[in-house]
């Protein structure tokens, strides 16, 4: 299905919606067009998702509603009569009615799977209660770590997609690659006294740093059903990936509560000790990969709703973030010679950075590239601005080290990680400050985030790939 080619049920209740926003006079026949290319385009895409065309109308009406205030008095209209007809007309077999009752189902035997994948993973590895840790095999686990959930979270995002198999073929290509890099490429070793204190340079711990990015890439394939070229399904990923994570910290913050409790009681009793050895050895290993699928079935189950907690996580943390950067500002411009800056404190100000990149991808999906920017967005500018001021002191301060000290495995991969956040972040105020200035839409801001992110699976290859090879003696 295209945007220009839906259903003629659709093609009515567009027409319906299109006679109501005109009839009202208040939008001229060009905002309209442009308001249903949109409209074409999320139904459209809702629909390929699994979503029928009533289901795909809906929803998409409901998000239109955010970008114009007709659409919303329409769907408000329209919405109860669209929902009784949901639930009142049986799906057919085959339909999405029977898929997402299975739904369910599916995710638990994906949990299940990566569970067991970890599971037997600790137990080679003699990471349990009950065995002696070869820092060898722990220095492979950790490694290849991603590699255990990874898989099944594809599977079941390639399930609900229903994924071609071009598509299923070539990212289990992708997957099959990354484990052969991770177990073949000669990375550097680790004692066995060494193995919780290995140096953050090393060539394994960059690797288990870093293959989740690429395979966080191959998730976004599946999700975006095969369809990596488009830059709205990479935004919807990014969206994706932040109601991931806000669903897996409240998931991970109630486990912790629930099972903290469960072995106080335990404690009491007098079998703590047992209770913590069956936590080490079952429940975290399921429970940890687990709660991925589960997160992911959430955000899916979902959608229509939780893309209203992104613009108040925005409009939280912004003004928090730009505070804490110019607190940051003030104290590394007291802080002394370059030199002297700590190597874990360029990796936190690294962290920052990305918190902030994070943010503004965040912010950028969660927002109507149609509407004029407004205060909000010129606090996320000096937000930006800031992280670019603080990103220059970093990498200053890389380069001085880097002359002092000489390359190293951990600081060429801090090095380019720092330059990609940084042109990633000068080109997103850049853009910022031509929108306000009425020279480009925001629509241009968007565009310039999904035609930048794959550059950071590609720079997380070079460090799995090629770093094993650069620095074997790191």
């Amino acid at each position: 299905m295209t945007p220009d080619a839906l259903p003629e049920e659709v093609e009515t209740r567009l027409a319906d919606w299109r006679g109501y926003l005109l009839a009202r006079r208040t939008l001229s026949p060009a905002d309209v067009d442009e308001l249903e290319d949109h409209l074409r385009e999320r139904i459209a895409d809702l629909a390929s998702r699994g979503l029928d065309d009533d289901e795909a109308f809906l929803i998409a009406m409901r998000r239109m509603g955010d970008v114009d205030a007709l659409s919303s008095e329409y769907a408000r209209e329209h919405s109860d009569r669209l929902w009784k007809q949901l639930i009142l007309t049986p799906a057919d077999d085959d339909g999405p009615a029977p898929r997402r009752r299975r739904e369910p189902l599916v995710v638990i035997a994906a949990g299940l799977g990566a569970g067991l994948a970890l599971k037997i993973a600790l137990s080679i590895a003699g990471m349990t209660t009950h065995g002696t840790p070869d820092g060898a095999a722990v220095a492979a686990m950790m490694r290849t770590l991603a590699l255990y959930v990874a898989p099944f979270l594809i599977g079941y995002l390639a399930w609900k997609r229903r994924l071609p198999a071009r598509a299923v073929a070539g990212v289990a290509l992708g997957v099959a690659a990354v484990a052969a890099a991770l177990a073949l490429l000669p990375f550097a070793a680790v004692g066995d006294a060494e193995v919780f204190a290995a140096p953050f340079g090393d060539t394994s711990v960059l690797a288990a740093l870093h293959a989740p990015v690429i395979l966080w890439a191959l998730v976004g394939v599946a999700y975006m059903g095969g369809r990596v070229l488009s830059g709205d399904r990479r935004m919807d990923f990014v969206r994706f990936t932040g109601e991931f994570a806000v669903y897996y910290a409240l998931l991970a913050l109630g486990g912790v509560v629930l099972l903290g409790l469960t072995a106080s009681v335990f404690g009491l009793l007098g079998v703590g000790v047992q209770v913590m050895e069956a936590y080490v050895d079952w429940v975290l290993p399921l429970c940890v990969p687990g709660a991925v699928l589960v997160s992911a079935w959430l955000v899916e189950a979902k959608q229509q709703v939780i893309e209203n907690i992104a613009p108040v996580l925005t409009r939280v943390f912004t003004p928090l973030t730009l505070i804490m950067l110019m607190t940051l500002l003030a104290v590394l411009a007291t802080a002394g010679t370059l030199v002297e800056v700590d190597r874990e404190l360029l990796i936190l100000m690294d962290a920052v950075l990305i918190l902030v990149l994070g943010l503004s991808l965040y912010a950028v999906s969660a927002r109507d590239p149609l509407s004029r920017p407004g205060w909000f967005d010129g606090l996320q500018l000096a937000t930006i601005v800031a992280a670019l001021a603080v990103d220059a002191i970093m990498l200053t301060a890389m380069l001085v080290r880097i002359a002092e000290f000489g390359f190293s495995a951990n600081k060429t991969a801090a090095l380019g990680l720092n330059i990609l956040v940084l042109i990633h972040l000068a080109g997103h105020a850049w853009l910022t400050i031509a929108s306000f200035r009425g020279r480009a839409g925001f629509a241009r801001v968007s565009r310039w985030h999904t035609d930048y992110l794959p550059l950071y699976p590609a720079w997380a290859v070079v460090v799995v790939v090629a770093f094993p090879l650069l620095f074997r003696a790191a």
